[in-house]
């Protein structure tokens, strides 16, 4: 049986953690003020000290809009611009990274603004190393926990600390993500590029995707949304999304009307130079 205690004078209520089931077979929680005592009824490997910090931090909104707060400081320093989504998996040498290392470079040199990503590896890298290349502005939110070797330390490996910041939230992550593609003038050239990509890539595209949908985003000012099909990788998805429309859960041409699919570089670079006539 093992004991875990902290003093949490900044907690006002700790009841949350009572809320959800699943915590209650793990541990009891007993008050005795100013002192929260965590008893585990049995050894749990996945609970850690480290753990439930994070979750109380969690529990705290002023911990995440400080977060969000500093995303917004690093967007006005470094300008908006394209974000880049993609994979954390597919590295140096694969032929999706060798791709979205030669967009990224392009479209730096087309738009000539900056380059945003979550700063991690794989997809992510390969549009930062690109759009360096190129000479232009590079900048990110990173995450302490990526699909990749990136998840030991909260620095990246080359660029300076003051192009990114590393983020504990995912939320506030977002907020970064969405804001530095918006559109605050006429001036400004930005855009989305959904690279390959899983389940994080996913998350965050479509959330952008119904952001725009619900004119939440781009209403005044267009935003492009380019989805990069290398090699027919999104093609599956493509044809849940029809099966959606023979549903009824999508209107008809909803879906294509919100983002331009693109199969190769070259038919993202002409979108985004009509879009911007450049």
């Amino acid at each position: 049986m093992g004991f875990w205690s902290s003093s949490l004078v900044g907690l006002v209520n700790p009841l949350p953690w009572k809320s959800h089931s699943h915590h209650q077979r793990d541990f009891k929680i007993h008050r005795q003020s100013p002192i929260i005592t965590v008893r585990f009824s049995k050894p749990h490997r996945g609970v850690s000290s480290s753990n439930l910090q994070a979750d109380i931090e969690r529990i705290s909104s002023s911990e995440v809009k400080k977060e969000i707060e500093l995303c917004y400081e690093l967007i006005r320093r470094l300008g908006r611009g394209v974000v880049y989504l993609g994979s954390a998996r597919m590295g140096p040498g694969h032929t999706h990274y060798i791709q979205t290392q030669e967009l990224a470079k392009e479209v730096a040199n087309l738009l000539g603004c900056t380059s945003w990503s979550g700063a991690g590896p794989g997809l992510m890298d390969a549009a930062t190393q690109g759009a360096l290349q190129a000479g232009k502005p590079v900048a990110g939110f990173k995450i302490g926990k990526e699909a990749n070797e990136w998840t030991s330390t909260n620095f990246h490996p080359y660029l300076p600390s003051h192009s990114y910041l590393t983020c504990r939230f995912f939320s506030a992550r977002k907020h970064g993500l969405v804001d530095a593609a918006v559109r605050a003038s006429k001036e400004d050239k930005t855009g989305v590029i959904v690279l390959p990509g899983g389940i994080g890539t996913l998350d965050e595209a479509f959330e952008i995707l119904a952001l725009i949908q619900l004119e939440r985003i781009g209403s005044a000012l267009p935003v492009p949304f380019i989805l990069m099909n290398y090699d027919s990788f999104y093609s599956k998805l493509l044809e849940f999304l029809d099966v959606c429309e023979d549903w009824g859960t999508v209107s008809k041409g909803e879906v294509s009307s919100l983002w331009k699919v693109c199969n190769n570089n070259s038919e993202a670079l002409a979108y985004l130079a009509k879009f911007y006539d450049c």
